[in-house]
């Protein structure tokens, strides 16, 4: 008799602990539940405060919440969210970035765009693309609403990229050959990076060609405090080949190249399945992360454009740089880009331009390890010429920053700076001695446009003489004295060595004492 009855009681505690645990349970899904929910209206409310638009993401695999640790409210800290909008606004700092990521991203396939092209006429060309290229260019709507609608509006920006691009194709092309790849895939680089090889996406891909940190290492592209060689638009060049190289040999299919350079191989794999085995790009779109499926299209469209610029009266201005008629030099001391700058009397900005890899505008020397300088063939010679009492000028700036000078200890305010007709970031930064990138960051900028009486907040490293130069207007002319060179006089008066040489067309670089040089 004890034994039913210590059966039923066990049996009784089972069923009541099983309730239990059912209950809980039940409880806990409820506070998953009722989180997400409170997530995404809080997502939901703060898009509508900043005034942006959501934008739909792919599903991934949900994971288990402990509610035990996340059932009470979420702490929130405004400071550091006001730090996380500065970060995207810095990591979205490229006008024309921005240009071709919208595209890519965010357009909306849906919606009505103005028909400037007759489709005929378009379908005749892209037949004729076709016919000329591995990649398979067929007509189809997508592609025709994205040409259409870079017809449309902001045309500005397509020749912008035009310009750019003849100094970086003309780069491109031996390696894309040397490694037996299209040369249309020059216009990767243009969907991928907009030819800006400093520009960082929202995920860290840096570079003309987009590199991952990881993924860039695997290619022998170095990355340290100094350096970033997915900056660098020869070896990124170089590691973008033979990444394409080998995926080619997985696909076999040009088009497939570009979504797995995009989006990896394994999206592209689960993509083929999904749509039940096929391996043409457009049967597999629709089942590709949504920026890889406007990827294609806005390569496609890219190539058309560049093809047929003419015929839609796009006139971009030709560079002021060409990459023939520069040289490089194998670096043998530490130096600055700004160090080159005013030994060569050559504006920052066009150091920096073809030297985008180094991150502080410092080239390190590294003991097995090689860093080269780009410079103008004119300036090239001229460095080479005088390679010892570069360095040794080099040497000399590098101890007077290391010294603690008083002007620069006690000047820790920062600057406000209005800005003035015929102003740019460039200038502006010249003037204070730091770099552009700095200027975009300390303000939130996301692009190099200003307007007359914007005010800018700027941290110099010389303060102390910053002001000074600022109320210094440049005169109509200037009578050149000893010791004067074009960096230091562009450098008082707060204009570009480019604007000098301009204004006054026979001058050379070896100044005449006493000789008037117009500034204005």
């Amino acid at each position: 008799m004890n034994k039913y009855l210590l059966f039923f009681l066990f049996s009784f505690l089972f069923f009541l602990s099983k309730a239990q645990v059912k209950q809980d349970s039940t409880n806990t899904l409820e506070k998953v539940t009722d989180r997400k929910e409170l997530k995404k209206q809080q997502t939901e409310k703060d898009s509508l405060e900043l005034g942006t638009k959501m934008v739909r993401e792919i599903p991934v695999q949900e994971i288990a919440v402990d509610t035990a640790v996340t059932g009470e409210p979420l702490k929130r800290y405004p400071e550091a969210d006001d730090f996380d909008e500065k970060l995207l606004n810095e990591l979205y700092n490229n006008d024309l970035y921005d240009y071709m990521y919208n595209e890519l991203v965010q357009m909306d396939y849906s919606e009505t765009v103005k028909q400037t092209l007759p489709t005929d006429t378009l379908k005749a060309r892209l037949a004729a693309i076709n016919e000329t290229t591995p990649f398979q260019i067929d007509y189809n709507p997508v592609l025709e609403k994205l040409i259409n609608k870079k017809l449309s509006y902001q045309r500005v920006y397509m020749e912008r990229l035009m310009t750019l691009s003849d100094y970086y194709f003309p780069l491109f092309e031996p390696y894309l050959d040397q490694y037996d790849i299209p040369l249309e895939m020059k216009y990767l680089a243009v969907v991928e990076s907009a030819l800006d090889p400093r520009i960082k996406s929202r995920v860290g891909a840096t570079g003309l060609w987009q590199f991952m940190f990881t993924t860039g290492r695997s290619f022998d592209l170095e990355v340290n405090s100094y350096v970033d060689e997915r900056m660098d638009p020869i070896k990124s060049t170089q590691a973008a080949c033979k990444f394409m190289r080998s995926l080619y040999n997985i696909y076999g299919d040009w088009d497939l190249v570009l979504a797995a350079y995009n989006s990896g191989p394994g999206n592209v794999n689960k993509a083929i399945r999904r749509s039940g085995g096929y391996k043409n790009y457009w049967n597999i779109r629709p089942y590709l992360p949504r920026e890889t499926a406007g990827y294609v299209p806005a390569f496609q469209a890219m190539m058309y454009l560049f093809k047929y610029a003419p015929e839609h009266g796009f006139q971009p201005q030709q560079t002021l740089y060409k990459t023939i008629a520069t040289d490089t030099i194998s670096i043998k001391r530490m130096i600055s880009l700004e160090h080159v700058a005013q030994f060569t009397d050559q504006d920052l900005e066009v150091i920096q331009f073809h030297n985008p890899s180094y991150k502080l505008d410092i080239i390190p020397v590294v003991d097995g390890r090689s860093y080269n300088l780009r410079l103008p063939i004119r300036d090239a010679a001229k460095f080479v010429s005088n390679e010892d009492a570069v360095y040794a000028f080099a040497k000399a700036e590098f101890e007077k920053i290391e010294k603690p000078i008083p002007e620069l200890l006690k000047a820790e305010s920062r600057t406000v700076y209005r800005v003035k007709t015929g102003d740019y970031l460039g200038k502006i930064a010249n003037r204070y001695g730091v770099r552009v990138s700095q200027i975009k960051r300390w303000n939130s900028l996301r692009s190099n446009n200003l307007r007359i009486g914007q005010r800018l907040y700027i941290h110099s490293r010389n303060p102390a003489t910053s002001s000074s130069s600022e109320s210094t207007e440049a005169p109509s002319t200037y009578q050149i004295k000893s010791g004067d060179s074009l960096w230091k006089i562009a450098n008082k008066y707060g204009i570009s060595i480019a604007s000098i040489r301009k204004m006054n067309p026979t001058i050379s670089d070896d100044l005449k004492i006493g000789a008037t040089l117009k500034l204005k």
